[in-house]
């Protein structure tokens, strides 16, 4: 099974898990919403259908952490990929994150369009965003809008879309985006968090996640290269991950995660190829619980990027250090285009031509090439691999 970056998403809960003094905790919106009625039976009150933000997202990850579950983690690259992504969670019954990444943006926005200066990258990302906030409600299930690696060359990009965010705040009182992640894990560890720390000053102004990682992720994906690496690099210290929560943790309103490398790999490998090492995850929760001096056993939010090659038990043994989340790449590219390939095989006398078929020489073909039948064909299929995933994460029926 194919799970984008195994990056332990570090999701350190937003300032009301922190006990750092520096600032004021917030106030989790469960507690806000206590009385108010649940959309939900199994989740908190807070989390209601469709795009999911701010404290309402801390309340519906800190409950995946305690009942035990991740949600998958999905790249797209248009409106398919979205809706399937969507027709998944209502399917199997529960939230899901739908990320996306700088050329997944441009390709929304069109290939050809102008991308100086990042602009078809933002322009797509954002409408994008905009589709899956006009439709998510209409599917029944919490959704998280993300976007995936930004290395350093590639600040612009996050930086155009922090300014839709903005204007969004401004108008909605909540941002377009859940959050967004900085992977500056190539500079070094001082630098990668400094930037982080900026970042997230301007993130929590309007109440924004910031993921970033710690290590590096193996393998390659869109357009981020790591084949070569050190392997040395592939796996995260403890102390690197609580030296960036100190650092993190002084920022007002601060919400952010950390994908600490443990062995992750992008791509799909056969079994064995890949040496996950998930008690890094284990050992990293209990070095924060002893230098934090608090109760909880699970202090940090993880989250995984590339599982190619991964066994559910090493995932599932992830999930019980604390992982809340997933990625999903090179699985459901190839599901999407196994629909397709599968729709043609099966229909390939009717899609010779316009006029004649295996029925006779003057039928029609149209509803055979009709776009909208392979489309379907290959959303349906990747739809159905997420099922597979969210069986795999302990996603399933975690609503109602």
């Amino acid at each position: 099974m194919k799970f984008q970056l195994l990056s332990v998403l570090a999701l350190l809960g937003g300032a009301s898990a922190f006990n750092a003094p520096a600032f004021t905790p917030r106030t989790s919106a469960l507690q806000a919403t206590a009385t108010e009625t649940k959309a939900f039976a199994k989740l908190p009150a807070s989390v209601k259908p469709g795009v999911v933000t701010g404290p309402a997202l801390l309340d519906l990850l800190d409950h995946a952490k305690t009942a035990g579950f991740a949600m998958p983690g999905v790249n797209i690259v248009g409106s398919n990929s979205i809706n399937a992504c969507i027709e998944a969670a209502a399917k199997y019954g529960g939230p899901i994150m739908v990320t996306f990444s700088k050329g997944g943006g441009q390709y929304i926005a069109g290939k050809a369009a102008d991308n100086t200066d990042d602009a078809a990258s933002i322009a797509g990302c954002i409408a994008g965003a905009k589709h899956v906030r006009e439709v998510a409600k209409l599917y029944g299930v919490p959704v998280i809008l993300h976007t995936d690696h930004c290395q350093k060359a590639w600040l612009p990009w996050i930086d155009g879309i922090m300014e839709a965010n903005e204007e969004y705040f401004k108008e909605h009182g909540e941002p377009l985006f859940s959050s967004h992640m900085l992977d500056l894990s190539e500079e070094p560890l001082e630098e990668n968090i400094a930037i982080c720390k900026k970042y997230m000053e301007r993130f929590a102004k309007s109440n924004i996640l910031l993921e970033f990682e710690l290590g590096v992720t193996g393998g390659e994906e869109d357009g981020v290269d790591n084949s070569d690496v050190d392997s040395s690099r592939l796996y995260t210290q403890p102390e690197e991950v609580m030296y960036a929560y100190e650092q993190l943790s002084q920022v007002p309103n601060a919400m952010f995660t950390c994908a600490a490398s443990f062995g992750n790999v992008h791509g799909v490998y056969a079994p064995g190829n890949v040496d996950l090492k998930p008690e890094i995850l284990h050992n990293t929760q209990k070095y924060m619980k002893e230098k934090l001096g608090c109760d909880d056993d699970k202090p940090m939010k993880f989250v995984f990027h590339g599982g190619s090659g991964s066994s559910v038990k090493d995932i599932q043994y992830a999930i019980e250090a604390g992982v809340i989340k997933m990625n999903i790449d090179t699985d459901t590219q190839w599901a999407y285009w196994d629909g397709i390939r599968k729709y043609e095989a099966e229909n390939r006398p009717y899609l010779q031509g316009q006029i004649g078929n295996p029925d006779g020489e003057d039928k029609p073909n149209k509803k055979y090439y009709d776009p909208r039948m392979a489309l379907r064909a290959g959303e349906e299929s990747m739809r159905d691999r997420l099922c597979e995933a969210a069986a795999d994460l302990k996603c399933v029926n975690v609503l109602n």
